[in-house]
């Protein structure tokens, strides 16, 4: 018998399957759902419900409830699809198992326009807040705005790229200091609500005593609320990467989304009380308006925690859009090479530079990124679409595993919900826009027909795909540690 003198660590390296790491936990989870939901919104605009309501208080904080109630609904029953199929990749993985490939490709295609787009906005807005303090009055320059946004981007995607337990460490530090600030606002209007009784409680004492607003009005109240929730299906993202997803995804959700909502209601309160319905419709940032007349001293805290929240928040979409383009790549839906994963780290790290290399993009030429605003209804088309798979899948696979079951009329409800907020903005304010961004939808058929349906392939892709393994250290998921390229 020949002797082996490999170390046994190296040995057990090349016979390890590459696969991504269960290190995301419960905390890290409710940190992740918290993280993308609360962003830059509730400190600086919550006057569009406000608005909509026609300043009428109790028609608006019913709205804020609506809406997040709209919003468990729709994370219960993503967290049914979540426990019961833990694969990355949230409604694109779930569309494709419910409905199939094409509506899955169509999904992937919109995502990896709209998405990275987002991730821009949310840079360029963390750029704005964070150097806005050492200009004053005056404008930021746009170059230094731009620059300082693409660092941000390339250091969360890198970080994203290097370590799942980092960025989660990240997330969770950001999550805290957000959850704090809010805390402040949540706690100080209870405390001036009790120490002015006379003063304030006659705000709340008539809250429906003002003019009620139409249905149409409604609706666009309700529109500003639920984008305010945006953010409550990304768990579904990290389902491969967290510990006992049987468990944790629906026991994660109804801890964050629950508490996003008290949270949520409890500023709002806290607006009206320092604050006149009329005082806060006209403020650029209520939350800023807000310290300056009861903390003035430390006004700027409020500021700084704009920039924090909007940081944690691009830090969670980053981390989600980077598994993304992984599953697409799984399924064949974008190029083998992105759904590698580093050798040393076990991270996705090719499909974090695709997301970021394009996210990227869109903040050069930044005017890019308000077209993406004609591309808000097919995230409501993509979460209908999703529930329908939950539907599908209750009555084609009746024996599939479901650790957590939703009451079924519930995703019937977000079916039609979602579908009333598609068609809405598109009846009610028609736009040529919104023609263009349909089109672009089915612009995906030119390059499914080809490359998904009948397989066209280029054998040079397979050189630059090898080439880019060895200089990335990467090699396919479901490989050996060594990869296949020697």
């Amino acid at each position: 018998m020949g002797e082996n003198n490999e170390p046994k660590d190296v040995q057990r390296k090349e016979n390890t399957k590459m696969q991504l790491e269960r290190n995301i936990g419960y905390f890290d989870g409710v940190s992740f759902i918290v993280g993308s939901i609360v962003g830059a919104g509730i400190f600086v605009s919550p006057t569009g419900v406000l608005k909509h309501s026609l300043l009428n208080v109790g028609v608006a904080l019913t709205i804020w409830a609506a809406s997040g109630l709209v919003s468990l609904m729709g994370a219960l029953c993503y967290a049914e699809l979540g426990a019961a199929l833990p694969f990355s990749g949230g409604e694109y993985s779930h569309i494709k198992r419910g409905l199939g490939s094409l509506p899955a490709f169509i999904f992937i295609w919109t995502s990896t326009f709209t998405k990275p787009a987002s991730n821009a906005a949310r840079a360029l807005l963390f750029a704005e807040y964070a150097t806005q303090p050492f200009y004053g009055i005056c404008p930021v320059p746009e170059v230094l705005k731009k620059c300082l946004a693409l660092a941000v981007l390339w250091s969360l995607g890198i970080l994203n790229g290097l370590s799942v337990k980092m960025a989660a460490w990240v997330q969770t530090v950001f999550t805290l200091l957000k959850v704090m600030a809010l805390s402040v606002i949540a706690v100080g209007g209870i405390v001036l609500l009790v120490a002015r009784q006379r003063e304030t409680l006659a705000r709340f004492e008539d809250m429906f005593g003002s003019e009620i607003p139409n249905a149409a009005q409604i609706a666009e109240a309700f529109f500003q609320g639920l984008y305010a929730y945006g953010g409550w299906w990304s768990l579904n993202y990290m389902a491969e990467e967290m510990k006992r997803p049987s468990r944790n995804i629906p026991l994660t959700v109804m801890t964050a989304v629950p508490a996003v909502i008290v949270f949520y209601l409890l500023v709002n309160i806290s607006y009206l009380t320092v604050l006149t319905p009329k005082e806060i419709v006209s403020s650029v940032a209520v939350a800023v308006t807000w310290a300056d007349r009861v903390i003035p001293s430390v006004a700027w805290i409020i500021p700084v925690s704009v920039a924090v929240s909007i940081f944690g928040a691009l830090n969670s979409s980053m981390f989600t859009l980077g598994r993304l383009s992984y599953a697409g790549s799984q399924s064949g839906h974008l190029p083998a090479l992105i759904s590698m994963l580093n050798v040393h780290s076990c991270t996705p790290a090719p499909a974090m530079i695709f997301s970021t290399i394009i996210a990227s993009i869109f903040i050069i030429p930044s005017d890019l990124i308000t077209l993406t605003n004609y591309f808000g209804f097919s995230a409501w088309l993509m979460i209908g679409l999703t529930c329908a798979s939950l539907i599908v899948l209750r009555y084609r696979e009746p024996h599939l595993h479901r650790p957590y079951k939703v009451f079924l009329p519930v995703p019937f409800v977000m079916v039609a919900m979602s579908f009333f907020l598609v068609l809405a903005p598109i009846v009610w304010s028609p736009n040529l826009q919104y023609v263009y961004a349909f089109l672009f939808m089915l612009g995906s058929l030119i390059v499914y027909l080809p490359f998904i349906h009948f397989k066209l392939h280029f054998a040079f892709l397979d050189k630059i795909t090898c080439h880019l393994q060895l200089l990335l250290e990467v090699c396919p998921a479901d490989g050996s540690a060594e990869g296949k390229c020697e």
